[in-house]
This record gives structure tokens, sequence and C-alpha cells, in this order.
């Protein structure tokens, strides 16, 4: 009987023990697709965005967000909130958009409608998305300083797992 009464008690104390493991994210980053491009470089690029700057991932020194979406993804409308969010949120993150919409006009508006900030590059003929195989949007891929990339979204990833990518990768993320 004595044995039983204690062990609400002794779970308790091993809760508390290991609160302090968890917390501090020693579980690692969120689930990451299997992208034959993970922890490899980042494809350089060098391309136009929609309001006439130049956008150049062969730059490198900061941890790099590569954003693809396009007007007609239903799950992208959920997403880009939450980039354009942590765009302006870490200062010391590039963000770069990729939307490979056919028409010019479908980016314009997703821009306007999610007030994106960040750089767009439209890649009407999806010559980005085959060097980054990407195969369902959205797809994000986070690389860190060097220029390799460390996590790439999954079909399932839920909002807060680009910020929890991004500071995993921030923080030295090792290779997966």
């Amino acid at each position: 009987m004595r044995a039983v009464a204690f062990l609400p008690l002794r779970i308790l104390c091993l809760a508390l023990l290991l609160a302090p493991l968890t917390a501090c994210g020693s579980s690692g980053p969120p689930p990451s697709a299997a992208s034959p491009k993970l922890n490899k470089a980042l494809p350089k690029f060098k391309r136009p965005t929609m309001d006439g700057r130049q956008v150049d991932t062969g730059k490198g020194g900061s941890v790099t967000v590569v954003k693809f979406f396009a007007k007609y993804c239903k799950p992208c409308k959920k997403t880009l909130p939450e980039a354009q969010e942590l765009s302006q949120q870490y200062g010391d993150v590039a963000f770069i958009g990729v939307a490979v919409d056919e028409y010019q006009k479908d980016v314009a508006e997703m821009i306007k409608t999610y007030n994106l900030t960040f750089p767009i590059v439209h890649d009407r003929g999806n010559v980005l998305a085959g060097r980054f195989r990407v195969t369902q949007l959205p797809a994000t891929f986070v690389a860190d300083a060097t220029g390799q990339i460390r996590w790439v979204s999954i079909e399932s990833s839920n909002e807060g797992d680009l910020e929890a990518a991004i500071d995993w990768v921030r923080a030295g993320a090792p290779s997966q």
C-alpha cells in the first residue's frame, strides 16, 4: 500500500526533473522532409524580384529560408502569414519567396494579399522548383550560414515548425 501511495510523488519528481530538458529543445527540430537536398548545398541563384531588386543566394553568411508557394495552393495561404511574420522577427535571417504561378499578376496578388515584404522571385517556368526538387507546395528550405540545407518542410508541417527549424539552425544544427 505504501509503494502505491508514493507512485504519484515519484512520477511528479521525474516529470520535474525532465521538464528542463524538454524545455531546452533537446528534442531537435520538427520532422524534416526526406528531400534529396537535405544536408546538401543550397542551390545558388541570382534572380530579379517582383519589386525590381536582385536576390543572390550565393552571398551566404546568414541563415536562409527559401519558401516556394503559389496562388492555387490552399496550404500556402496558411503558411505565408507565418513566413511574413518571421521575416520581420528575424532580421538576421534571409527570407526568399519563390512563386511558381504561371502569371505574374497572380504573384502580385499574393504579395498584396499577404503584405509580403521579403523578396519574391517569379519562377514562371519552374526552373528553381526543379533545381530544389520541389514536388509539392508549400515547400520551405532552411539553410545554415554555410549554405547547407538543414531542414525542409513536410506536408504536415504545422504553424510554429518553421520558427522551430530556424531557431534550431541558428543554434548550429548538426546534420540530420
